[in-house]
């Protein structure tokens, strides 16, 4: 992102309300991957983003094969009920059979043995009788039966894994299936967090006078490190404008992205804003969101600065509906929009026009089958109902009137949080 201009995010600001979707769209139209890539071996690859499509040399599998332990026969030796037939012949994985196979006889077959010419049905051994050489085969045994044929999971030229996923397990053994040792993956996106604020104390040690721990910075390195990022922790500043804006500058010449809570709204004691506004150039937006209304993004030379709303519900709210798709931006990664399920509300709930909200809510279990029900409040101060709820209700900007028993679009958190 080298040479970003100066009012890079200067899209969506302003004295109105952006709908959330209206930002991220603006986003996605101006940012671009930060980090470049590296190779590793597969077993260095979990978590990470992939550089490149990979695409298939060979097929999997690469032969035809018996999907079951059985009897391969073929299908013109069969009849209209039971079928005997002797026995030709035995085939086992990694030991094919020696000289072709001939019509007329049955061949004792295990899974994943490679077909002989010529077989094209498979009755699985639990249906098959056996005695003195003869094998009775099932009615009904038809051609193509149990049988996994070349090419079934990838066929040469296919793009089994394509560029932007994060790599799991299931694509970790893909790559192995097509024989591949290493991968290519972005590097982790480094960022740096801190907090400010003379009442934030680190956990462990005494609460001054009016003290809080500080929750947002070990909430949101969580989040980040589910999110495969190098997370650099530097602490809690005390509010002083010099003592920020030192650390932000530094910071900048080190990471790609620096993220902060809380801070960057108009009080005198708000000193990341006049820090990266002296450093470069902020950009306060007001989103249509609730809870997290109050946002700031920004850069120091090509580092961004992504200031979050100081309520720690807020900030875990803004993160998995906004941080999230632009760390994914920059990560080289593909964004997949969470799936909303539709469930009946178990509440009554009535909202004017003009903002997106996303209360907190678990679902209950009813004689009726279950229902979305709303945490007791809707404060964004209280940490406990991230724990206590399954997930967010999302709804729309428009005004809306839900009854009992409405539909309304649930987001679990097991689609938002990493």
């Amino acid at each position: 992102m080298s040479g970003l201009a100066k009012d890079f995010f200067d899209c969506c600001g302003g004295d109105g309300l952006t709908p959330l979707d209206d930002a991220l769209a603006a986003l996605a139209g101006r940012l671009r991957p930060v980090v470049g890539s590296e190779t590793v071996p597969l077993r260095q690859a979990q978590g990470r983003v992939l550089a490149a499509d990979q695409l298939a040399t060979l097929a999997v599998p690469g032969f035809d094969n018996s999907a079951v332990d059985g009897w391969g026969v073929f299908a013109d030796d069969l009849g209209q009920g039971e079928t005997r037939l002797p026995i030709g012949g035995r085939v086992a994985a990694g030991n094919p059979l020696t000289g072709p196979a001939e019509p007329g006889f049955a061949y004792r077959i295990f899974t994943g043995a490679p077909l002989p010419a010529g077989l094209d049905a498979v009755a699985m051994q639990e249906n098959c009788r056996e005695a003195d050489g003869v094998v009775v085969l099932p009615a009904k045994l038809r051609r193509g039966d149990n049988i996994r044929l070349a090419g079934d999971s990838v066929r040469i030229g296919d793009i089994p894994l394509h560029a932007g996923i994060r790599l799991a397990a299931q694509h970790l053994g893909v790559a192995a299936t097509l024989g591949l040792t290493t991968l290519p993956v972005r590097l982790p996106l480094r960022v740096a967090i801190f907090s400010t604020g003379d009442e934030i104390c680190e956990p462990g040690r005494p609460l001054s006078a009016g003290g809080i721990y500080d929750a947002n910075r070990f909430t949101l390195m969580a989040l980040l490190d589910g999110l495969g990022c190098q997370v650099s922790d530097l602490g809690v500043l005390p509010d002083r404008v010099e003592v920020v804006r030192e650390m932000i500058g530094k910071a900048a010449s080190q990471f790609d992205l620096i993220i902060t809570s809380g801070g960057v709204s108009v009080g005198e004691e708000d000193h990341v804003k006049a820090a990266v506004q002296s450093l470069g150039s902020l950009h306060l937006w007001r989103l249509a969101l609730k809870p997290g209304k109050p946002l700031a993004v920004g850069q120091v030379g090509d580092t961004i600065f992504l200031g979050l709303p100081g309520n720690p519900v807020a900030v875990m709210v803004t993160f998995l509906l906004f941080a999230k798709p632009l760390l994914a931006m920059l990560s080289g990664a593909t964004y997949r929009e969470p799936r909303r399920y539709a469930m009946p509300a178990g509440f009554a709930l009535s909202k004017k026009a003009g903002r997106r909200e996303f209360p907190r809510a678990r679902i209950v279990d009813t004689p009726l089958g279950p229902v979305v029900q709303l945490f007791r409040t809707d404060s964004s101060g209280v940490l406990t109902s991230m724990t206590e709820a399954d997930g967010l209700v999302d709804l729309p900007e428009a005004a809306v009137s839900i009854a009992p028993g409405d539909p309304v679009a649930f987001l679990p958190f097991g689609e938002l949080i990493p």
